[in-house]
């Protein structure tokens, strides 16, 4: 029933997929490989702004391995996902020191690379290098799931494995070359822009005369995952230190834990706790900011702003430093702690 599947996605691609991103229309894998990391768990609308900044500052892979990491967190800085941002860099390094410069042409050899995974990898291989190799992001999920009535539980790493099965055998089988690219970008096209999670628009989907979900009136109960991850909340006080000529305090925040990596105001986990690191004279001047949620992916951040004005000796016991104005404007930083920085005073 589905024979004519990949064949039916291709022509739809060509006439009615996005053609026009920055990233497309091209082979280049380190261009492809930039926008693949960048687009996991955000929004093409937010990539489109990072994505020419990135290759504004970074034009190939051997300038982003050359650079420092604090340079490309602080170009990363407002994507959020830090990690991306750590293993981005460190993929740069290992493609010039262990591959001459050059990516690997498989997606078995790009998945032994930091940050790319089977699906980040397969996409590389197919839109760069015409591989048979299925991808399975969300999109693409939802996209097959509701086309082959797929009903099992994809909390289960079994039944995502047999997902991936059916991927590959809904692959185009000839003109690789061509259909390959053309195929990969069609499916997640699919899922972007037709297949939604919210009222898909069956009307217009080139294969709803045969997708199962559509002819059964529920599309949206696909795909079907029961396991959902807790959400847990944390309060944090943050120190917001700045000193007469308006530089601020900073420190470099450990790996792992939250904002690894990012400069940032002191955390604690109390307002006493906070306290107690300012020395005795100039605790009677902190004032509270206004509170804030600050929501990740799996956690809501309840953050306390602590505001304080003290000479630039007064903190030389706290871990960190003043950074002026002019320079923590270039660094990593957490989304809130630049808007607190950024806001009119």
């Amino acid at each position: 029933m589905l024979k004519n599947f990949a064949t039916e996605v291709v022509q739809w691609q060509k006439t009615h997929g996005r053609n026009d991103l920055p990233w497309q229309n091209t082979r280049d894998p380190y261009r492809v490989w930039l926008s693949e990391i960048m687009l996991q768990q955000t929004q093409v609308a937010t990539v489109l702004d990072y994505f020419p900044r990135f290759l504004d500052r970074f034009p190939d892979v051997a300038a982003l391995a050359s650079a420092t990491l604090d340079e490309v967190l602080g170009l990363w800085s407002g994507l959020g996902y830090y990690s991306r941002a750590r293993n981005l860099h460190r993929c740069a390094v290992d493609v010039m020191a262990l591959h001459g410069g050059a990516f690997p042409n498989t997606a078995l050899a790009l998945q032994t690379l930091p940050g790319i995974g089977r699906s980040t990898a397969a996409a590389i291989a197919s839109l760069c290098f015409a591989e048979r190799v299925a991808i399975l992001d969300g999109n693409v999920k939802r996209v097959l799931t509701r086309v082959l009535g797929f009903e099992a539980d994809l909390a289960l790493s079994a039944n995502e494995r047999q997902l991936w099965d059916e991927a590959t055998r809904l692959l185009p089988v000839s003109d690789l070359h061509q259909a390959m690219p053309r195929y990969t970008q069609g499916v997640m096209d699919l899922g972007a822009t037709l297949c939604t999670s919210k009222k898909p628009d069956c009307e217009r989907c080139p294969v709803a005369l045969n997708c199962v979900a559509r002819l059964q009136g529920q599309p949206e109960r696909y795909p079907v995952k029961t396991r959902k991850l807790k959400r847990s909340a944390e309060s944090l006080w943050l120190l917001w230190a700045t000193s007469e000529d308006d530089a601020v305090w900073l420190n470099k925040r450990p790996t792992p834990g939250v904002w690894a990596g990012l400069y940032c105001f002191p955390l604690f986990e109390s307002r006493e706790a906070l306290e107690a690191a300012v020395p005795a004279s100039h605790r009677a001047a902190l004032q509270d900011a206004p509170a804030f949620t600050h929501v990740l992916t799996h956690k809501d951040l309840y953050l306390h702003p602590v505001q304080l004005q003290l000479p630039a000796s007064a903190l030389d016991a706290l871990e960190g430093a003043w950074i002026a104005a002019q320079a923590w404007q270039v660094l990593g930083l957490p989304a809130p702690i630049r808007k607190l920085l950024t806001q009119p005073r």
